[in-house]
């Protein structure tokens, strides 16, 4: 079997354990590569915290990417975009399939974790998340997720979002010369990408930890964003470098 899809099953269960509160009954969704050409996309409806191998499918790359780059497409012929992309698998594709895909094309992404967490989402559905989410509260949430988070306004679900997804990502890359660790959808949910499981995990964790943290901000008086030049101190010192490779980011 291959590895990448029992990495991707024990992350699925961590992620959607009910306990961390990051997704209940059948939110969010996991993925991973499994070639060059295909990867691994939770089936619809199935449950993370109680994924199998079965609980995925395996899907063309290019077929679904194709989909971006095309006229809008109606829900059927989603749908019928879906099954022809499919190579195995007993279930329907997840709809955010185009999500995973664009993440999984991104540099030393090989595991993909979307989830709902309560702590998240409760600040993405703010009159105020654009600006809650501008900036860097603490070091470890630096280290860990990077100098900034990308956010990307609401979109439906399934290919408008991939497509409002893409074009954030892009304009991330072309002013950080690097991929964002995490991605905020307003009033959705947040994705976590790694180029291991463990990475993944560690992603989402400290995006959580960093969504309480700004919560109590708010109850205290409001954030106080580390300054720019302290945000790229922390990004850059060598011994967090070190510190990185020890917590599986890469």
């Amino acid at each position: 079997m291959n590895p990448n899809l029992l990495e991707l099953v024990r992350m699925s269960n961590e992620l959607g354990d009910p306990a961390s509160d990051f997704a209940m009954l059948g939110e969010g969704n996991t993925s991973a590569r499994a070639d060059a050409a295909t990867f691994w996309v939770k089936g619809s409806g199935a449950q993370l915290w109680q994924a199998k191998p079965e609980s995925f499918v395996r899907v063309r790359s290019a077929a679904v990417l194709k989909a971006l780059e095309g006229p809008p497409l109606d829900d059927a012929a989603l749908k019928g975009l879906l099954e022809s992309a499919t190579v195995e698998g007993q279930r329907p594709p997840s709809i955010e399939t185009f999500l995973h895909a664009l993440c999984l094309e991104l540099d030393g992404v090989h595991f993909v974790g979307h989830t709902h967490p309560t702590a998240a989402v409760g600040l993405l559905c703010s009159r105020r998340s654009r600006e809650l989410f501008a900036g860097c509260l603490f070091p470890d949430q630096v280290v860990v997720l990077g100098p900034a988070l990308a956010y990307v306004p609401y979109a439906d679900p399934g290919l408008p979002l991939a497509l409002a997804t893409r074009q954030v990502l892009r304009d991330y890359l072309d002013r950080h010369q690097r991929r964002p660790k995490a991605i905020l959808m307003e009033n959705h949910g947040v994705i976590a990408m790694g180029g291991t499981s463990q990475e993944t995990l560690n992603i989402t964790r400290m995006l959580v930890k960093t969504c309480r943290v700004l919560a109590w901000s708010i109850a205290a008086g409001g954030p106080r964003f580390l300054k720019p030049e302290q945000v790229e101190r922390l990004d850059q010192r060598p011994d967090e470098a070190v510190r990185r490779k020890g917590l599986h980011l890469t």
